[in-house]
């Protein structure tokens, strides 16, 4: 588990799933969303992240997705999983799905159950996580979403943490949607891990002090907004509009449902439970803005 030479991160879609209605993932609609996210400005995909549902995502479910990218011709090089589990036995399963795929990063959430866990038994359950994988272990982007998991990864974790496992920590995808933490990890850690913006309306001014990109659900949409963001640190008033009236939604829901209408596919927008898919009335307000936001004009 030596240190190696990594490319800079850029961006990554945090792909939506689609589902049948069967309940199951809609696979040639995955395939082909995921292939046109790649067609149009994201360098990687990133499954089963947060705006992909991937805590509800069974292994069977997983591994048919895979299968599916590998289909349409994705090669795992262009792919990042997501890794959602509390029980470490699940979270080594689902990490060496990814492994035997060839995957390129695995984004990695701390165990969410328990609450009120100390920077100690993170690092405990951390470690045994990595130690378990052994010298195939991919390298990991650690993913901190406190508004999803409620169990915060600080960055005097993450430098224990890299410093531990150099070159299998890679880097840190900071959802906190909070300027001060994301300021605080490019602090410590950009000169020697890839620090990532989830908030795509931090993700310029980010990128301007050594962020290396973004792994975000705006990218389901509007993918050639984001690249100048991630390559060269330039806002975009557009991007920060789009992602306030996302907001002003279920974020999740919403997002999978812009991709159906996009795509003038209805069969975008069934969620698994416990999330319900936008309702009609949500439905009739987002669209029309929608409509509107995307005929803006870049500044």
């Amino acid at each position: 588990m030596s240190a190696t030479k990594r490319e800079r991160f850029g961006l990554s879609c945090a792909l939506t799933t689609p589902i049948d209605g069967h309940g199951e993932p809609d696979l040639a609609r995955f395939a082909r969303h995921a292939r046109w996210t790649l067609e149009n400005g994201c360098q990687t995909v990133t499954a089963f992240g947060t705006t992909g549902e991937g805590a509800a995502l069974s292994l069977p479910q997983r591994a048919a997705m895979l299968g599916a990218l590998r289909g349409v011709g994705i090669a795992g090089q262009q792919i990042n999983l997501g890794i959602a589990a509390s029980a470490m036995g699940e979270a080594l399963d689902q990490a060496r799905m990814g492994i035997e795929h060839g995957c390129r990063y695995q984004m990695v959430c701390p165990p969410f159950y328990f609450k009120g866990v100390s920077d100690e038994g993170l690092y405990a359950w951390f470690s045994r996580f990595i130690e378990a994988l052994g010298p195939d272990c991919l390298p990991i982007i650690l993913y901190h979403i406190p508004s999803v998991t409620a169990v915060s990864l600080s960055s005097d974790l993450v430098g224990r943490l890299k410093k531990a496992f150099p070159g299998v920590i890679a880097g840190v995808k900071d959802s906190s949607c909070d300027w001060p933490t994301t300021e605080r990890f490019l602090k410590d850690h950009a000169s020697d891990l890839a620090i990532l913006v989830g908030d795509e309306r931090l993700l310029a001014r980010a990128v301007r002090q050594g962020g290396e990109g973004s792994i975000c659900g705006v990218a389901n949409l509007v993918p050639a907004w984001l690249r100048p963001m991630v390559d060269k640190g330039v806002e975009d008033p557009r991007v920060n509009a789009m992602v306030d009236l996302i907001c002003a939604f279920p974020v999740v829901p919403a997002v999978k449902a812009l991709v159906g209408k996009m795509n003038n596919d209805p069969g975008f927008g069934d969620m698994l439970p416990p999330l319900e898919a936008l309702s009609a009335v949500d439905r009739a307000k987002l669209f029309p803005a929608f409509d509107r936001a995307m005929e803006s004009k870049a500044a």
